[in-house]
Order: C-alpha cells, then sequence, then structure tokens
C-alpha cells in the first residue's frame, strides 16, 4: 500500500475526502507543509502534496496529477504582517509550518520589493514576536487570526500576481519514486471526486477549521485546484527564480 502525505489545512479538504471516498487504498497522513516537504525527500512517504519549493530537493520528482493548491491573485492565507510598512521593515520571520511561502517572501523582497531584511526561522507561537521593525510570515488557515492585529498585510499570492501576472501554485501532488499509470488516473479520479463534492466535504470534515472564514466561499473562490499551463509555468518561472 503506497503511502500518501496530505496538508492538514482546510484548502486540502476535497483532496482527503476524495481520498477517503474511494477505493483506492492508500495509507493517508496529514501535516503541514514543511514536514509533508520532509516526508517526501526523506522517502518516508511515496507521494505527497508537495510543496512546490521542495522539488529541487528529490532526487526523483514526477507530479502524478493534474490538480494542485494555488490562487489566482490573493489567497488570503498566505501572508507578511507588519507592523511598518515594507520599506522600514528590517526582519522578517519564516513560518516553520511553511516552505514554499518562506521561499516566495525572499523571491518577492529581492526581485519586486527591492528590500534587504535579515530572514529568520520561527519556532511555535512565533507570532508574538512580530512588532516594530520585525515582520512575519503567518500561512494556513491560523493567519486568519491575525489579520486585524497588525495595520500592514502583503498577501504573497496578490504580490506575486502584481510581479508576473500569473497564479501562484503553493503545493501539487509529487512522487519520489515512479507510479503505475493506472494508479495515477485512479488517484487523480479521487481527487476529482473531492473537488466535485465540496459543499460534502466541508459538511464532513470542517468543524476542526477557522471559525473566521466563509469556508465555501474560500475554496470555491479563493483557491483553484486545477493545474493549468499557466500554472505550469509559473511553476517553473517560480523554480527558476529560487535555484
Amino acid at each position: 500500500m503506497l503511502k500518501v502525505c496530505s496538508i492538514s489545512y482546510l484548502n486540502s479538504i476535497p483532496f482527503v475526502y476524495g481520498l477517503e471516498n474511494s477505493d483506492i487504498g492508500v495509507d493517508l497522513s496529514l501535516e503541514i507543509p514543511s514536514v509533508c516537504g520532509q516526508k517526501l525527500i526523506k522517502n518516508e512517504v511515496d507521494l505527497a502534496l508537495l510543496p512546490v519549493a521542495v522539488i529541487p530537493s528529490l532526487d526523483f520528482a514526477d507530479v502524478v496529477s493534474p490538480y494542485c493548491i494555488s490562487s489566482d491573485g490573493a489567497v488570503q492565507t498566505v501572508c507578511l504582517f507588519s507592523q511598518v510598512p515594507l520599506e522600514q521593515i528590517k526582519t522578517i520571520l519564516l513560518d516553520y509550518h511553511s516552505i514554499t511561502s518562506n521561499a516566495l517572501v525572499k523571491l518577492l523582497s529581492k526581485y519586486f520589493w527591492k528590500i534587504q531584511p535579515d530572514f529568520k526561522k520561527s519556532e511555535i507561537n512565533f507570532e508574538s514576536k512580530i512588532s516594530g521593525n520585525t515582520a512575519g510570515v503567518i500561512i494556513g488557515d491560523r493567519a486568519y487570526k491575525y489579520r486585524d492585529n497588525f495595520p500592514f498585510i502583503y498577501d504573497l499570492s496578490y504580490e506575486w500576481k502584481k510581479f508576473c501576472g500569473l497564479p501562484f501554485v503553493f503545493a501539487c501532488w509529487v512522487s519520489n519514486k515512479p507510479l503505475d499509470s493506472s494508479f495515477k488516473k485512479a488517484f487523480s479520479s479521487a481527487l476529482k471526486y473531492g473537488i466535485k463534492n465540496l459543499d460534502l466535504a466541508l459538511s464532513e470534515k470542517s468543524d476542526t477549521f477557522c471559525t473566521q472564514i466563509d469556508k465555501i466561499k474560500y475554496l470555491k473562490e479563493v483557491i483553484n485546484y486545477d493545474l493549468t499551463d499557466e500554472k505550469r509555468k509559473s511553476m517553473q518561472m517560480f523554480l527558476d527564480l529560487i535555484s
């Protein structure tokens, strides 16, 4: 039985629902994005909803499905929070949940915002250290908790769209070994089932997630699940810029 790791965020509920309501038969685990990436790197799982920035770290990487976690413009749950405007930021705390968003904030700082802050790794409860000229990246559902706490909030997907005019792909389904084509087809069908049944997925699984969000609107209007050619182009541009 193949081991599969998905991300333990609201935006991944359709994928989890689809897999759990299929007969594909995988050993499914849920983790924060950074742990999901490490599991695939360490070969603890065979397939993962992988933070895009991790792809270059794999000896073998196959994008096995035409589905992803992406947004065309503001994503709302991946933001740089600050008490001061960009040009006054001296330090940026990098969310320990993240890999791709941390790489994205570094890229935007260098190529788009033209600022040179110090970047520091964070630990649990780092959010309390965001003050003065120290800003912080916060990702996932918990980002909603802090939207009223800071006068300056920079949505990283929106900033990427302003930078290059493309949607941004945060994670896609990647295997660290060749997988049978029939499995990949069945796997994608399970994901598609979850996406097509968002309302059912939410009614079954959303109780543990943030209540400060219109969950149906978020999943249907903010998150994009199709990995289109335009998004593949965006992925490659992102990977080229962080290499």
